[in-house]
């Protein structure tokens, strides 16, 4: 292990106030005599020599050590700190120019030229049903035709995808004293009204129309209730509520 040598640099500071010290001192000059003459004797010159205590100021030393030049060999570098919490979100900046144009994509399957110009449904409902609410849709359970799937059995509603003109037939069995009251739709518009008012006795009830239909518009079946109670009867054996429709003529030749 190297030893780096520590050079000590030794600092002189003299204090501006010292400590004063005093010293004999003889001052004066003497004047020439014999040697063979009587200092006592009158006429003696007197010797000009006198001491005297005489004040200096000694300087007084103090050693310091130069800690600039104590420098050691360099430490290892420390690990990182914990990382400081998160600044606020800055303001977005503005949108970058345009990417590059990719490349063209592979060309997909062939589709099928042939469009089917025809369309029909027969569905049916084997559950009675009670109107809850004031607008209610008819739901049906039973399929008897639904071409291409165009009637949609979880919504009841019949979804033209051939647009031209149609046939629609709603048929239903009516409940005992309760009140009977249905509309053919269109999209949100009633079309068609199946009524009979409450009687002792059910009967059935039957309702048809042409409708011309464009591609994407929607027919099904609604309950109104007023104040009365509406109703549709069915039994477990026997099929009452039947709704039918077909295409009877395409708008394009």
């Amino acid at each position: 292990m190297d030893i780096t040598p520590l050079i000590l640099v030794f600092i002189l500071i003299i204090d501006a106030v010292a400590q004063r010290t005093f010293v004999w001192q003889e001052t004066g000059s003497p004047s020439c005599v014999r040697c063979c003459d009587n200092p006592e004797k009158p006429g003696y010159p007197s010797n000009s020599k006198v001491k005297e205590y005489i004040s200096y100021s000694v300087p007084r030393v103090q050693a310091r050590i130069d800690m600039t030049i104590l420098k050691g060999s360099k430490g290892e570098r420390g690990g990182g700190g914990d990382p400081g919490a998160a600044g606020e979100r800055g303001v977005t900046g503005p949108q970058g120019p345009p990417g590059m144009k990719g490349q063209k994509g592979q060309t997909g399957p062939s589709g099928n030229s042939c469009k089917h110009e025809y369309s029909a449904f027969s569905v049916a409902r084997r559950k009675s049903i009670h109107s809850s609410d004031y607008f209610q849709p008819v739901i049906f359970d039973t399929e008897f035709v639904n071409l291409y799937e165009h009637f949609n059995m979880f919504s009841g509603n019949f979804v033209c995808y051939n647009p031209g003109i149609y046939f629609f037939n709603l048929n239903v069995h009516t409940w005992n004293l309760k009140e009977t009251y249905l509309h053919i739709m269109r999209n949100d518009q009633e079309m068609a009204i199946l009524y009979a008012q409450p009687s002792d006795r059910s009967i059935m009830q039957s309702q048809s129309l042409m409708l011309q239909l464009q591609e994407k518009d929607e027919v099904w079946v609604r309950m109104f209730k007023r104040e009365r109670e509406n109703a549709l009867y069915n039994d477990e054996f026997d099929v009452y509520i039947i709704f039918n429709g077909y295409l009877v003529k395409p708008a394009v030749d």
